[in-house]
């Protein structure tokens, strides 16, 4: 069906067999159990990639790797799939998990950021931040922190594709007030509803590729390394769920029916993803690609006006390193420049 649309509106043609072999390579996809996130997961594995499942529980990671195992050919090698159990919410367990990573694994070629909060009701985390802005931006932003030393390790390698970092966003973000500064933790945690509370978050996915990591980090540090945003279109999957949570039972219900017959399903939600992530295009016009929000396969969009402030993506960085020194401590946070750690 996606590729038929895809002919008639002259998009790239695309689909999960079109990953390349990543033999050889190391992924980390958190919320890599459910949804667009597994189905993101299961591509790289089958493409013999090495996978490293990041979520919250441990209750869908043995089915979630029996099925990605299931799904490869009978001949083929056995998917090299790990999970660790990590609360993106939880910044100290943040920091365990993303450590780990860093001291275990030999090199790390991609970073999906997939886990997150849908629309659901304002609600705090154990560190006493908005949920949303915790799990889908800020616990995303500390573990590529901790993990920055192993993919600059791997850009280093003789021979390797350059690694990516990849941040599922939202044409949602376009939903996001304009009232929005990132300049405080009470204006993080103001209720905002449940939509607006969720467009802020996918906002904060954007700045942090765009004005965060490319500008901020592996511009003036000369990198090997690219970063993109994406949006996976409006995937059917257990997110709807939480439309229960944040408008009641009833009214949640109506709009879960109403809205998921025009969804995508979430093995054509995880193509804008995968193609970020492992398009050889992608390295060869790093030009043209690098900081940008994809939204399909092939397709570079226009955020909105707040996705392109540079004023509102330097407040956001700020604010996320004062909330994880906060939080964790002074010594939370590894040092972003490649020449500071030297």
């Amino acid at each position: 069906m996606q590729s038929a649309l895809n002919k008639l509106t002259g998009k790239e043609s695309y689909n999960q067999s079109d990953v390349p072999d990543l033999k050889g390579r190391t992924a980390v996809v958190t919320g890599g159990t459910v949804g667009i996130g597994f189905e993101v997961a299961r591509a790289l594995a089958l493409a013999q990639a090495r996978v490293i499942l990041l979520s919250r529980g441990n209750e869908n990671a043995e089915e979630a790797i029996s099925k990605i195992k299931a799904s490869q050919d009978a001949q083929g090698p056995i998917a090299d799939i790990t999970f660790i159990a990590c609360d993106l919410g939880n910044l100290a367990q943040v920091r365990k998990v993303g450590d780990q990573i860093r001291e275990q694994e030999q090199r790390l070629d991609l970073l999906i950021c997939d886990a997150g909060v849908g629309v659901n009701k304002y609600d705090v985390t154990s560190d006493g931040i908005d949920r949303h802005f915790a799990v889908n931006h800020l616990g995303h932003f500390y573990l590529a922190n901790r993990v920055l030393p192993l993919v600059r390790r791997t850009a280093a390698l003789p021979g390797t594709p350059a690694p990516r970092i990849v941040a599922v966003s939202s044409s949602l973000h376009t939903s996001a007030p304009s009232s929005v500064q990132f300049a405080s933790l009470d204006e993080i945690n103001t209720d905002l509803g449940p939509m607006q509370q969720y467009a802020r978050s996918k906002l904060a996915n954007i700045l942090f590729i765009k004005f965060g990591l490319i500008e901020r980090v592996f511009g003036p540090s000369n990198d090997r390394i690219l970063a993109l945003a994406t949006h996976p279109g409006a995937v059917h999957t257990e997110q709807q769920n939480q439309f229960k949570e944040a408008y009641g039972t009833l009214a949640g219900t109506v709009m879960k029916h109403v809205t998921t017959p025009f969804m995508r399903a979430p093995d054509q939600g995880s193509l804008s993803t995968l193609w970020a992530a492992t398009c050889e295009k992608v390295e060869q016009h790093s030009a043209q690609w690098n900081g940008a929000y994809v939204t399909d396969p092939g397709e570079k969009s226009r955020e909105s006006d707040l996705a392109r402030d540079p004023k509102l993506g330097e407040n956001l960085w700020k604010l996320s390193e004062q909330l994880v020194k906060e939080k964790v401590g002074g010594d939370a946070l590894l040092p972003w420049d490649e020449e500071a750690r030297k």
